[in-house]
């Protein structure tokens, strides 16, 4: 996660507002107890999005792709899945009880685009912002008073924030990292081979070879392959695993043996779901400044271009997962 990132202004501002409102405040200790680094929060917001693209189904990975209705129900689903996460109680006028106070919850892919109804006056709302593009989100709490408003002309009365007021917002979490798509961030070329081939398990043989060294969600996976059995297509005995093993390609998952091997080596470990491939070269001499991981008895680098292929090791089992 990224550090808070709040200019001096807005944080001046949140501890005014934290002083002067005492239901804000307690909301925002709640939230930031349940949820101190803000990773249930973020992992809601990327199923959220992948549940919209539905990509097992369609092929989909753009949130441009999406049809128009479909972008109006996001606010409705990541209302819907906040709930199940953190089991808030629904509350009476808003959407939920949090710390025994009403609150109400508004997403807006667009920063500052939150859409708040006139019975939300007065009260707290959730306002949750993520952008699949830049993989940022953020989400704060804001007591909803008329002169802090925009108000429009739209035909069911919905108000914004005005921007010279967003420092009203008691920011939980600013500009954090949103788990990455990796398909609408990869090299379109790199894409486009991926996904050229008819058959699920050479589109992910080409997925793991070309996307090395970063995080790989289970949604890119399943997006990819399009089957059902999507994570077999990963595992040993004729995935993915197996196919690479003689381009001394590794596919590391979210066992504990798997991520103290990625950190060893200075990857990112892999989070619930994930997965990260890297190709490997046994340790040489001319490795010397390079970090090493044990596998399978013998010490494992990063190749390095000069590193002809060999073949892979075998990773820990399941077994081992903490």
């Amino acid at each position: 996660m990224l550090p808070l990132d709040f200019s001096a202004a807005t944080s001046i501002a949140s501890r005014e507002a934290s002083h002067d409102d005492p239901d804000l405040a307690a909301v925002h200790e709640y939230l930031r107890r349940v949820d101190p680094t803000g990773d249930r929060f973020a992992s809601v917001l990327r199923d959220t999005i992948d549940q919209l693209l539905n990509g097992e189904a369609t092929g989909r990975y753009d949130w441009k792709t999406l049809f128009k209705t479909e972008k109006t129900h996001a606010g409705t689903l990541v209302e819907i899945n906040l709930q199940r996460e953190f089991k808030f109680s629904d509350g009476q006028a808003m959407d939920y009880r949090i710390a025994d106070i009403e609150v109400d919850c508004k997403y807006s892919q667009q920063f500052g685009g939150w859409m708040i109804p006139p019975e939300a006056m007065g009260h707290i709302c959730l306002l949750v912002w993520a952008d699949d593009y830049k993989s940022r989100w953020s989400a704060g709490l804001f007591r909803v008073r008329d002169e802090w408003l925009n108000h429009g002309g739209n035909r069911d009365s919905k108000l914004t924030v005005k921007a010279e007021h967003r420092n009203r917002i008691m920011w939980l979490w600013h500009n954090a990292d949103l788990p990455e798509n990796v398909l609408l961030h990869m090299d379109p070329a790199d894409r486009e081979i991926v996904f050229a081939s008819k058959s699920g398990q050479q589109r992910l043989n080409e997925l793991f070879r070309r996307v090395q060294r970063r995080r790989i969600g289970r949604n890119v996976v399943r997006t990819v392959a399009q089957q059902k059995d999507y994570m077999k297509r990963v595992r040993g005995n004729g995935g993915s695993r197996s196919a690479l093993r003689p381009a001394g390609i590794i596919i590391m998952g979210d066992y504990e043996s798997h991520r103290r091997i990625a950190e060893r080596l200075g990857l990112p470990p892999s989070r619930e779901g994930e997965f990260v491939s890297v190709r490997v070269a046994t340790a040489q001499s001319h490795h010397s400044n390079l970090p090493r991981a044990s596998i399978d008895g013998q010490d494992w680098v990063i190749a390095t271009a000069e590193d002809p292929p060999e073949m892979a090791p075998t990773l820990p089992s399941p077994a081992s997962r903490a």
